[in-house]
């Protein structure tokens, strides 16, 4: 779990982890809470992103999900959660093109994103913004090729950097260790916000943030 960080001149930069999944609405609007934390922040904040696969179990090999398969969520469960996304969306003011995306797979997209991460380090937050903008507020497919080539176009990408990813399967499982590695830290669901080994689940808010990295 998260450490403080250093900046190289003694001083302690607060580090906080975000386990997510860009197909998750909470991860999108607990994103917002982070941005109102970090605005009233007067120090930086490191944040480090850790993806998480909620499709895993239940993805077929094309990539499309499987509904049939038995994740403990039924109909009731989809109820509430569109529910707490417009309750949320009221809180933290935010409009959405949809309240769920359940026919949508993160892997490509989140395939792409560890790969600008590790290379394209300066220009990964305007991506993973971008992909989570173009899924939650445009309604757009983030698992077409076409559509994540557009994102990083916008982003100041290399054109050929999404094949690129997606082609490199020593990333993908790269990226299969990483889901392993969340679920072994003991991450369960999205968001999941981590400081000095103390978490917060879900998209809390800015206050509950500040407790956390303040502890």
């Amino acid at each position: 779990m998260s450490e403080p960080a250093s900046d190289g001149a003694g001083d302690t930069i607060d580090r906080l982890e975000l386990y997510a999944d860009y197909v998750c609405p909470f991860c999108f609007l607990g994103k917002r809470s982070l941005e109102r934390y970090r605005e009233r922040r007067d120090q930086p904040l490191e944040v480090d992103w850790q993806p998480y696969d909620l499709r895993r179990g239940k993805r077929n090999p094309d990539g499309t999900i499987d509904h049939d398969a038995d994740d403990g969520k039924d109909d009731d469960y989809f109820a509430q959660a569109r529910e707490n996304v417009r309750r949320l969306q009221e809180r933290y003011d935010v409009e959405m093109a949809q309240e769920l995306a359940i026919e949508v797979d993160s892997l490509p997209a989140q395939q792409v994103s560890l790969h600008v991460k590790r290379e394209y380090s300066d220009r990964w937050a305007s991506f993973d913004e971008a992909i989570y903008a173009a899924l939650w507020e445009d309604g757009r497919e983030i698992d077409d090729t076409d559509v994540l080539a557009d994102l990083a176009t916008d982003a100041g990408l290399p054109g050929d950097v999404v094949t690129d990813a997606l082609e490199d399967d020593g990333l993908r499982a790269t990226l299969e260790e990483r889901f392993d590695d969340a679920r072994r830290q003991g991450v369960t669901g999205v968001p999941t916000f981590v400081s000095q080994g103390h978490a917060a689940r879900g998209a809390v808010p800015p206050e509950q943030l500040e407790q956390l990295v303040g502890q």
